[in-house]
């Protein structure tokens, strides 16, 4: 690994597999998951409590070390002196156990290697590079800005990723042999480079303190870039020693967690709901439930008459538990507003909580993270997705759900199977309580498991979303959609020939496939409609789902998964509309099927036929991925802005969203955000008028020659102005006399002449106004794109069934930055396919 000492005399340290955590003086905390009570999160004493981290701590000496991991020049010997570090100690081996580390502070192994050399000063880093050079960074820096706007600055900034990314690459394919001569020629050569640095610097500081201070700034920017490097480097690349043949076979060797987070006992409130306008008083058991509700009043669920009724009968079980409970017998005279506004309240002292409490909040959180959060996974640490058993409520189910409102119960330990390594500590479970099994599969990626009591669903612990194993399971999905491209020439030709077959249920099977093919379809199964929620798929499909219109066009409407419509009127081929019809006729019955000769098992079993593991999904992600490859290739043009090439890809991204039904409802703040956007594009369109009535002040002149200086802002009426100017006066009164400033403006509407600010001229007028220009169009593309997008759901193609590596590579062909395409979240879960891209790799 390639750091730096601030300057100072390096040494280079080779450990023995294992790499010290570096230490700083200021601990890194780790993101928060959403907001949980916290009552249980304390330790009872007890060893259950206490995180596998910490249980050793009394038996072993741990390496303790200051900001530094070693010092810098000297060593201080036990009885005071100081002891100078001699050149053939620059390179030292140091044995750690990982016994020897707490689990939530151990690193994990780098790329399967046994021996790592930590480098203290990097090739590159700023002690190779004389202080001239290092100065004439300012002029880059004046350079860069002189470009047109974000877009220039943008693309320097993907540059510099892409050459780090490049010489990593170089870096990964040398020998370890080559390694270890560079390692050591690079050690002297850069502890020369630091002691001369530090004679730069030092005569530096001497002429100039300023000049000085600022290079202090800089020398602690690039020590966190470095940093970063440093972590990244040290990431177990799993993209680079996966296992082609892992279906079925051990997913992991040895595995070490801490268990499950369990959901603090209920704590009663004792606040007095109302039954027929009286105040009753409710045992814990039954309050708890009734709280679930109150809690969910002023939502849609609770005008939902399925939901009431489910609730009231699963609350009426709890309340006959106990004698003690009133007798509430009907729920139109039930009132729950006591106690939602005593959580209304409640949300009101959370919000106004003083900084020591907040802070004490999140540093339990942080401790619930540690102990939960992280696994390690063949010695390597990992973290922990949703270590949380989930808390009692109220299921509230997607789309029309027929069990929505019902009770979910609180979870016990005695339902909850563990899954770890064999040889590795067992967690204990909470006190009183045992597990309801503890296996040791390696087959499988789960940590934990249970089934919830709504559903009879069963429910998994697994990994983070940018684990390995979670990365592993994404990149053999897509794999696998783009290995049908391989197939798909002889698929389309057989059911096309098939669509023919004297056999019914052949038949059957080609069209099933022609439209799961053409209109990315999902296969679709049977179901009981009393417990699940009445959506379909392809082979489900009803005669009530299928309108056909002659000659050839057909039009589907029926409810998807999640009780998301479908509705889509196409042209398909004659021999397609003629069998529907067939197939159609003489079913009258409402359960009857349109494809009642298969089902989706037999689908599936006759699509493995052509190549292994092809099921209808794979189909719906080869036809995302492929239609977005199409559509990115369409609309995308090199020359066009960050901003024109961005709004060209989330297009792109709508029409497979389109493609696969993937829709949501328009979001209450949709408006406000408009007409927000609305504003801010006027705003700039003010600013803009201002400086062309500017240049006709400087230039009266141009009045002639610049018709463009005499265009009006649309959408800018007086009105408008007077509104916005008022806005600007109120931001304005405590700096300047504001009587006065309302005159100068009221003047320049009145005049349509502006004085000019101080020191502006004409060039710089014209050069703010492009600049204003270009904002303009990057403000009128997010409005489009948000309004085109306000009922698509584009997260879900992204992240589920593009392949990641067409966003990569599109990203380096047409310099876009990744964060303008992929959030934090998804930059990490999709690490791998930005490493294995080049800027022409195609799906």
């Amino acid at each position: 690994k390639i750091g730096r000492m601030n300057g100072k005399k390096a040494s280079t340290i080779a450990t023995n597999g294992k790499i010290p955590a570096p230490k700083s003086g200021n601990k890194s905390k780790v993101k928060q998951e959403p907001d949980v009570s916290m009552e249980d999160a304390e330790s009872t004493g007890s060893e259950s409590d206490v995180p596998l981290a910490h249980r050793r701590k009394a038996k072993r000496k741990r390496v303790d070390s200051s900001d530094s991991e070693y010092d810098d020049k000297n060593t201080v010997t036990k009885n005071g002196s100081k002891k100078s570090i001699k050149k053939e100690d620059i390179e030292m081996k140091v044995p750690v156990s990982d016994e020897d580390i707490p689990i939530v502070k151990r690193k994990g192994k780098t790329n399967g290697k046994k021996t790592t050399i930590i480098k203290k000063e990097s090739e590159d880093s700023d002690s190779d590079v004389p202080l001239a050079k290092l100065k004439s960074g300012k002029g880059k820096a004046a350079e860069n800005k002189a470009k047109t706007g974000t877009d220039k600055e943008a693309e320097v900034k993907l540059d510099k990723k892409l050459q780090v990314k490049a010489k990593r690459k170089r870096n990964d394919s040398d020998s370890e042999a080559d390694n270890k001569k560079q390692t050591a020629k690079t050690a002297s050569k850069n502890v020369a480079n630091t002691k001369k640095s530090d004679t730069q610097r030092k005569k530096k500081k001497e002429d100039s303190p300023d000049e000085s201070m600022s290079a202090k700034k800089r020398g602690k920017q690039k020590v966190k870039e470095e940093d970063s490097d440093n972590e990244e480097d040290d990431e177990f690349k799993w993209w680079t020693q996966q296992n082609d043949n892992n279906d079925g076979t051990d997913k992991w060797t040895t595995l070490e967690h801490n268990g499950v987070y369990f959901p603090p006992p209920y704590v009663p409130h004792k606040v007095k709901m109302k039954y027929d306008g009286k105040e009753v008083t409710l045992e814990p058991e039954a309050e708890e439930v009734a709280s679930f509700y109150a809690a969910m009043l002023g939502t849609d669920y609770v005008t939902n008459e399925t939901f009431n009724k489910n609730f009231f009968k699963d609350w009426v079980k709890v309340l006959k538990k106990s004698k003690n409970n009133p007798p509430i017998r009907d729920f139109e005279k039930c009132d729950f507003t006591p106690i939602y506004e005593y959580f209304e309240q409640e949300k009101e002292r959370k919000k106004n909580m003083s900084k020591e409490e907040k802070a004490k909040l999140k540093e339990e959180k942080i401790k619930l993270e540690e102990k939960y959060g992280f696994c390690f996974l063949d010695g390597r640490k990992e973290k922990v997705g949703n270590f949380r058993i989930e808390p009692p409520g109220l299921f509230r189910g997607r789309g029309a759900h027929p069990k929505t409102g019902s009770l979910k119960l609180r979870v016990q330990p005695e339902q909850v199977t563990i899954n770890i390594g064999k040889g590795t500590k067992i967690p204990s479970p909470p006190q009183g309580h045992k597990w309801a099994g503890v296996i040791h599969d390696p087959t499988v990626t789960w940590l934990a498991t249970w089934k919830e009591n709504v559903n009879d669903n069963i429910k998994y612990v697994f990994l983070a979303a940018n684990s390995s194993l979670k990365g592993l399971s994404d990149m053999k999905k897509f794999d696998k959609a783009r290995e049908l491209k391989k197939h798909i020439a002889k698929i389309r030709n057989d059911y096309q020939t098939n669509l023919r077959h004297k056999n019914t249920a052949t038949r059957q099977m080609a069209t099933a496939m022609y439209l799961i093919d053409r209109l990315a379809l999902r296969a679709g199964n049977e179901k009981d409609t009393n417990e699940e929620a009445d959506t379909v798929g392809c082979c489900s499909l009803r005669p009530e789902h299928v309108k056909l219109i002659p000659p050839n066009t057909v039009t589907f409407d029926f409810l998807g998964k999640d009780s998301i419509r479908y509705i889509n009127t196409v042209e398909v081929e004659d021999q397609v509309f003629r069998n529907l019809a067939i197939f159609m006729k003489g079913k009258d019955e409402p359960d009857d099927l349109i494809f009642d000769r298969i089902n989706t098992q037999e689908l599936n079993k006759h699509l493995s036929s052509y190549m292994k593991g092809l099921t209808a999904k794979v189909f719906r992600t080869y036809n995302a991925s492929y239609t977005f490859q199409k559509q990115l290739k369409e609309l995308t043009k090199g020359d066009n802005s960050i901003a024109e090439k961005t709004f060209a890809y989330n297009q792109a991204n709508r029409q497979v969203a389109i493609l696969c039904n993937h829709q949501r409802s328009v979001s209450k703040a949709h408006g406000n955000q408009m007409s927000k956007i609305e504003d801010k594009i006027k705003a700039l369109k003010y600013q803009r008028m201002k400086l062309k009535k500017s240049i006709l002040t400087l230039e009266p002149r141009l009045k002639k020659k610049r018709s463009d200086l005499l265009e009006e802002e649309s959408d800018l009426d007086e009105e408008w102005i007077i509104e916005y100017e008022k806005q600007l006066m109120e931001k304005e009164r405590e700096k300047v006399q504001i009587d006065q400033k309302e005159k100068e403006l009221q003047k320049e509407r009145t005049s349509g002449r502006v004085d000019p600010k101080k020191g502006l001229t004409v060039d710089k007028a014209d050069e703010k106004i492009q600049t204003l220009t270009a904002k303009i169009k990057e403000t009128k593309l997010l409005k489009d794109d948000k309004e085109s997008n306000k009922t698509t759901a584009l997260g879900t193609s992204k992240i589920n069934y593009i392949d990641p590596r067409i966003s990569a590579a599109w990203c380096l062909k047409y310099k876009v930055p990744y964060e303008k395409i992929f959030n934090k979240s998804l930059r990490d879960k999709f690490k791998w396919a930005m490493d294995v891209v080049d800027a022409d790799w195609e799906f």
